[in-house]
């Protein structure tokens, strides 16, 4: 009896699991931080951001909102930005797959004293979903997205689900 109730239990966390929806994913992994913009808001506004990928370059070179500039995560320089963006109330929109690591690198520019920063919420995976144009690395629409993983990907539910890296540059 006592492990059907530990079958049971499992078989329930991975039901719930399953069915957590985007908004409990944010609240689970970002501390709000930094202050969401809606794709639909982003989309439909005349706004001069400057609009920051988060994601790893093999992403990016998938395809990427209309003229983003590569940040990248994991190799993320503060420097490079200070290069780039010497207007420290600069309006800026930081986006990644869906929102997290996006977070983690508004809470770094807003740490070295930029003051308009804006996650994207949902990041691309929403963006996508609201039909909204994407970008290849030769500047032409494409609906292929980079998925992240195969988890997360269930939150991709509009275009091409890819996984890894481009083999063929025409991609």
């Amino acid at each position: 009896m006592k492990n059907k109730i530990i079958y049971l239990l499992l078989g329930l966390s991975s039901i719930s699991f399953s069915q957590e929806s985007l908004s409990d994913v944010l609240n689970t992994y970002n501390s709000h931080s930094a202050p969401y913009i809606t794709v639909h808001e982003l989309a439909e506004s005349e706004t001069s951001a400057l609009i920051m990928d988060a994601r790893e370059f093999e992403e990016y070179a998938v395809s990427h909102l209309k003229d983003a500039i590569h940040i990248g995560y994991k190799d993320f320089n503060i420097a490079n930005i200070h290069q780039k963006i010497t207007i420290k109330n600069q309006e800026v929109v930081v986006y990644c797959s869906l929102g997290v690591r996006s977070e983690k690198i508004a809470e770094k520019l807003k740490k070295s004293g930029y003051t308009n920063v804006r996650n994207l919420y949902g990041g691309i995976f929403e963006w996508k979903n609201n039909n909204y144009d994407v970008y290849n690395r030769t500047h032409q629409t494409t609906d292929s997205i980079h998925a992240y993983s195969k988890s997360w990907s269930r939150y991709l539910k509009a275009g091409i689900k890819v996984y890894g890296t481009l083999q063929n540059e025409n991609e």
